[in-house]
């Protein structure tokens, strides 16, 4: 792949004056329709050879452009905070909006090279990671990013060169880093794991151009030329419609039948509810003081029905725990800043460091509820959702992130029920809406859409939880005693491992 980086392309410095000018009025009049239109984000990836013009081919982007308008962001060693959150999180909560541009420097393919070049993982990891970026990038692209990926060459004849020059230059031998040499001395093997990567994640939606480094005019007319060819044909593309789709996906004779399954008869009298209650929240509590917890944090996520008590489980579960170790974190329609962004981007966002727990009141599976029931996404959306939040929930465990799912189930009759009490009582009117009345009609779509859910998003290592919620006693402590055996699953696990 890196072949033709070495052919030795040059421009003279007359052509290159030549070309600069209608090169960067195009380049401004595409990021001004990039913002006018504000349908896509643009994320530029830098990667290479240190000495290759990166830092000064971007430089000169800012130059050319209105640099406002573009966001560049340096990854290089990980904060603490980082640290105590799943790899993706740094990166999630830096993309750009949609009319917005982002330089990644240090991104998710250094970190990966790098680990490999020095030793701190095997070709299987190194493999894995290769197969979460593709999978990244796929989902942005699906949710209309528009994604560059540069890798920026020099032989290593042309590198030695370079730092020999610089070296002997008083002037200029602070542009010299100690990643700089550090590469020179590992450069073969840094080049051959990075030929895998770009093998392996150069693809239709996210292709790699590799990027000659020695020659400044060259590299900088290539890159801006690739960056407006791109820019062009994306802000030509039709916006795609959004189009209602509520179709369920199973084969299953009685779509509904897993709901059914449930006995929503299940129920607790007053005094052992009190008593299994006060039992249940001292066990979380201590749980949750666990010195193991430490390496861990708490997720759990609370759907149901409309009325089926989600709000009061919660008050229950925080009520066991020092306000300072949770953070509750409602969902409603995203907000302006939410849709300019992917769909994953603002529960990335929420996610809690290790030792501590954030509640979902709904969540990432909105997708595939109302979004899906309402028409607010598109079936293409919706059901490649199934697999991005597989993906993600995935990403959360093995980064320590213990996550516990909840549906909580009622009947019509008790949801009808509890609808009109709600009406009478002053003090809860303001939890019945509209649209909690409109939802009852679509009873049936719902729980199809339900019923996918969980068949497509129940795995291994993170298992829906079903809640018998008619008896709002019976519910709670259900809720707080899985919670508390899925603590303790995980401390087993973790004393095992060392």
């Amino acid at each position: 792949m890196f072949e033709s980086a070495e052919i030795g392309h040059a421009v003279d410095k007359d052509t290159y004056k030549a070309q600069v000018p209608a090169l960067r009025e195009a380049l401004l009049e595409a990021q001004y329709d990039l913002q006018q239109q504000a349908r896509m984000p643009v994320i530029i990836l830098i990667n290479g050879i240190e000495g290759a013009g990166k830092g000064e081919t971007v430089k000169l982007l800012n130059e050319w452009m209105d640099p406002r308008l573009i966001e560049v962001r340096t990854f290089d060693a990980q904060t603490d905070e980082e640290l105590a959150r799943p790899p993706a999180w740094r990166y999630w909560r830096q993309l750009p909006a949609k009319g917005r541009m982002a330089v990644f420097f240090g991104n998710w393919y250094s970190q990966m090279i790098q680990d490999r070049v020095h030793g701190r993982f095997k070709d299987a990891v190194l493999d894995q990671a290769i197969n979460e970026a593709e999978r990244l990038e796929q989902m942005l692209c699906d949710e209309g990013a528009l994604i560059f990926k540069f890798w920026f060459h020099l032989s290593h004849k042309q590198m030695k060169k370079r730092l020999e020059t610089l070296k002997d230059d008083p002037l200029h031998s602070w542009r010299i880093s100690p990643l700089d040499w550090q590469q020179s001395k590992t450069y073969k093997r840094f080049v051959r794991f990075g030929e895998r990567v770009l093998r392996r994640t150069s693809r239709d939606y996210a292709p790699w151009h590799v990027i000659e480094g020695a020659d400044p005019h060259y590299r900088s007319l290539a890159v801006g030329n690739i960056l407006l060819e791109g820019l062009q044909a994306a802000l030509k593309q039709p916006v795609t419609p959004v189009h209602q789709a509520m179709a369920p996906l199973g084969e299953s004779l009685d779509k509904r039948s897993l709901l059914r399954s449930l006995d929503l008869t299940k129920a607790l009298e007053k005094d052992d509810y009190e008593k299994q209650l006060t039992a249940e929240q001292a066990r979380f509590s201590l749980l949750m003081r666990d010195k193991r917890m430490r390496r861990h944090a708490l997720v759990a996520v609370f759907e149901g029905n409309d009325a089926a008590g989600k709000g009061g489980a919660i008050r229950r579960v925080a009520a066991a725990l020092d306000p300072r170790q949770y953070h509750i974190v409602p969902i409603a329609a995203p907000t302006q800043d939410e849709l300019a962004q992917p769909y994953l981007w603002r529960f990335w966002r929420q996610i809690p460091a290790r030792g501590q727990f954030t509640v979902f009141d709904r969540s990432w599976y909105g997708r595939v509820l109302v979004e899906r029931v309402e028409g607010f996404a598109s079936q293409a959306d919706w059901m490649r959702a199934y697999g991005e939040i597989n993906d993600f929930e995935e990403q959360l465990r093995r980064s320590g992130v213990i996550v516990v799912k909840f549906w909580l189930s009622i009947d019509q009759k008790t949801q009808l029920e509890r609808f009109k009490a709600r009406e009478k009582i002053p003090f809860k009117r303001y939890k019945i809406t509209d649209d909690d009345w409109r939802n009852r009609d679509k009873w049936d779509l719902y729980a199809d859409a339900v019923n996918d859910m969980v068949d497509r998003t129940s795995t291994e290592v993170s298992p829906w939880t079903l809640v018998e919620a008619n008896d709002k006693h019976y519910a709670r402590v259900k809720v707080l005693r899985t919670l508390g055996d899925a603590l303790e699953e995980a401390f087993k696990k973790s004393d095992k491992k060392g």
